[in-house]
């Protein structure tokens, strides 16, 4: 059973236990340092110091415990703070603060929240204010439409400002969504290239094994016997690297990778032998000086040999096929050249081994030809690009 583990016990207080305690905390200071006008923090009777900071600690705490759950209530409680603070002439600071948080959970429905829900947010002050002059205007009050025009400016940018934030995170969402999209998609490819050049390689010598092993079985018992013990060692091999393929996309995250190295062409000689025993005859020209290659050229190399010969098995109406292997420079050139002596007695089917290999060399950025041959017969050729720091 997969267990997750538990949030540790501070993140799981909400953000209102926290401003509650800051509060709770600066009142016990001022108990300590002013204990004697403790009285004033509850009761408003003129001391321009202590009933605005109680009515800041409210609204602020009750924000705080209603902001993630319910943004609007939060609005609201805001607003209403800088509604009763409106008639503390004496402190005139503490009503646009209260608009101010109410600013500040705007903006964050703006950035975290449901458009529905953004502007919801931003019409509650704008009314409130709305609301506020057309009253003070109706009662013969002196009102600064300036005032009023400042806060609602003030509202509105503080929804731009999250409304911004909201866009450029929806678009970062979009922009990881289509990586990780192309990340999936060029792995599928790549697992489904290494499952078609491993499969069909050893299942193309299986039914050439089993064919010939059919036709030899009353008159070459000793033929039909190494044919049988070919396919159990082709399928052998099949299977454990179906295994070791499948447990690599089994394994978590923490778990080790398989120890077996992909094959390169260091298997060479072995392909050529069991394509022998398929009674495919292989021969092999090496040019230049050999030496280690990286990982992905090694492995493409190979796998671009392997196909070829397996189409020679499958589709060619020859037995015999050459393979060149010239170490130049800075590239590895790779050519099978299929030695018929007219065109392949059977097409080669719709399948994806030279579009696998074709996109095999594109991936290392090399260059890659793939067609019958004037003279009869098919050719493929690869040139693989070295990098330079790449050392033996």
């Amino acid at each position: 059973m997969i267990t997750e583990p538990r949030t540790p016990l501070l993140r799981r207080l909400p953000a209102g236990v926290w401003v509650a305690a800051f509060w709770t905390a600066i009142v016990v200071f001022r108990f300590f340092t002013r204990a004697d006008e403790l009285r004033h923090l509850l009761d408003y009777d003129g001391n321009t110091e202590d009933m605005p900071m109680v009515v800041t600690a409210v609204v602020t705490t009750l924000v705080a415990f209603l902001l993630v759950r319910l943004p609007l209530a939060a609005v609201a409680v805001a607003l209403a703070g800088g509604v009763f603070t409106l008639g503390m002439r004496e402190v005139p600071a503490t009503c646009p603060l209260q608009f101010l948080i109410a600013e500040a959970v705007v903006g964050y429905c703006a950035a975290a929240r449901s458009r529905l829900v953004s502007t919801t947010a931003v019409g509650m002050p704008l009314a409130l204010l709305a609301g506020l002059y057309l009253w003070g205007t109706v009662n013969g009050q002196v009102v600064n439409p300036y005032a009023y025009g400042g806060l609602a400016a003030t509202v509105l940018i503080a929804w731009l400002v999250g409304n911004t934030v909201h866009q450029s995170r929806a678009h970062v969402e979009a922009l990881r969504g289509r990586a990780t999209g192309q990340a999936v998609t060029a792995e599928r490819l790549r697992i489904a290239r290494e499952l078609h050049d491993m499969v069909a390689h050893n299942i193309g010598i299986i039914a050439i094994q089993a064919g010939m092993g059919s036709r030899v079985m009353d008159t070459q018992p000793a033929e039909t016997r190494n044919a049988l013990n070919a396919i159990e060692a082709t399928s052998r091999e099949t299977l454990a690297g179906l295994r070791r393929m499948l447990g690599a996309l089994r394994a978590g995250e923490n778990e080790s990778a398989p120890l077996e190295v992909a094959p390169g062409m260091a298997e060479l000689d072995r392909l050529v032998d069991r394509s022998a025993g398929a009674g495919v005859r292989v021969a092999v020209t090496r040019g230049g000086e050999p030496r280690a290659l990286p990982a992905d050229v090694d492995l493409a190399a190979f796998r671009i040999v392997q196909e070829s010969v397996t189409n020679v098995v499958k589709h060619s109406g020859t037995r015999d096929c050459h393979v060149t292997v010239d170490y130049r420079p800075h590239e590895l050139a790779v050519t099978v050249v299929d030695l018929g002596a007219g065109p392949p007695t059977a097409t080669p089917g719709t399948g994806y081994g030279i579009a696998g290999m074709r996109e095999r060399v594109a991936l290392l950025h090399g260059e890659f030809t793939a067609g019958p041959r004037p003279e009869g017969g098919f050719r493929v050729a690869a040139r693989l690009p070295i990098p330079v720091e790449v050392g033996p």
